[in-house]
């Protein structure tokens, strides 16, 4: 062997020497041998009062927490962020690779949130947010927006707006709504390109199916689809088509629109009729569920969802 190959910085000089390649620093000519790691592609939904970040300088609760302290011992990060306030579905994965495509605006993989609004917005201003707002000098892309339901309160009224974006500027919704006077009370993010799960609870999280991590991977390898959306839509805050799937030219999402559960309150307006939940389908992942979100750091050992 001539001296090129070393086990935690010792010349292996007898062949048949064993070591393990997941524990022992093995090289040959320097260079460090890594082993091929099984990737890991987790959806979480993370709760309000969460840092999305592997650790944070002020000590507040991390997504991170939450899965260690339901087992999870792999490095994942998340990818993309939800704002400490804001709630729903996240991705947390170790495909470096497959994050970097979720990210560029390039790939226009769709997000799609449910945001509670002070006020109702008028046609245009719903119009004006689906063909983009300036922020930091630099106008939005497309959107598709549509009020999804209407709460009275005591100042005369919220609304709940089904928003979908196809870019991540930080707290780029929150911002949209400020621009145009309408600002955030509560937002939820309920779909990621493909992956949607009516299911999950706050504080939980599953991994994702080979299904799903096909389909995310086949989402996040197109390019930026061109939103086809009627003014008139945006106004009356309709679907697209009778199902109510997502009108874009790389295709349709396949998810039926349902009235969000954000926010309490009574609507002033009919309300559509949604489908009946579905159970989950027997195939489908198993859930893990940390600890209840409290105000510090989780504790306790992880519960069965």
């Amino acid at each position: 062997m001539e001296g090129r190959v070393t086990v935690n910085g010792q010349t292996v000089t007898e062949l048949g020497s064993k070591a393990d390649p997941d524990v022992d620093d093995i090289r040959v000519d320097g260079r460090r041998v890594k082993t091929a790691t099984a990737r890991r592609y987790i959806l979480m939904y993370k709760p309000r009062g969460y840092i999305t970040s592997r650790s944070d300088p002020e000590q507040r609760p991390t997504v991170i927490d939450l899965l260690t302290t339901g087992g999870v011992r792999d490095y994942v990060y998340p990818v993309g962020r939800l704002d400490y306030e804001s709630e729903g579905l996240l991705l947390l994965t170790s495909d470096g690779e497959l994050a970097e495509r979720l990210m560029h605006p390039s790939h226009g993989v769709a997000r799609e949130y449910h945001v509670r609004v002070r006020g109702v917005p008028a046609r245009e201003t719903l119009e004006r947010l689906a063909r983009g707002v300036a922020l930091d000098g630099r106008k939005t892309g497309p959107a598709e927006v549509r009020i999804e339901k209407l709460i009275e309160t005591s100042a005369g009224g919220d609304a709940i707006l089904a928003l979908v974006i196809y870019e991540g500027r930080n707290r780029q919704v929150r911002r949209m709504c400020d621009a145009v006077g309408h600002p955030v009370v509560k937002l939820k993010r309920v779909r990621i390109g493909p992956i949607h799960d009516e299911h999950i609870r706050p504080g939980e999280f599953r991994d994702l199916s080979e299904r799903e991590i096909t389909a995310l991977k086949r989402a996040a390898s197109r390019t930026t689809p061109k939103v086809r959306r009627s003014t008139s839509d945006v106004a009356r805050g309709t679907p697209d088509d009778a199902r109510g799937t997502s009108d874009v030219t790389r295709g349709t999402s396949h998810i039926p629109h349902r009235t969000s559960n954000v926010g309490r309150g009574t609507s002033n307006v009919p309300r559509r009729t949604s489908n009946p939940a579905t159970p989950r389908p027997a195939d489908s992942p198993r859930t893990e569920r940390a600890p209840r979100p409290r105000a510090g750091r989780p504790t306790g050992r992880p519960r069965r969802g």
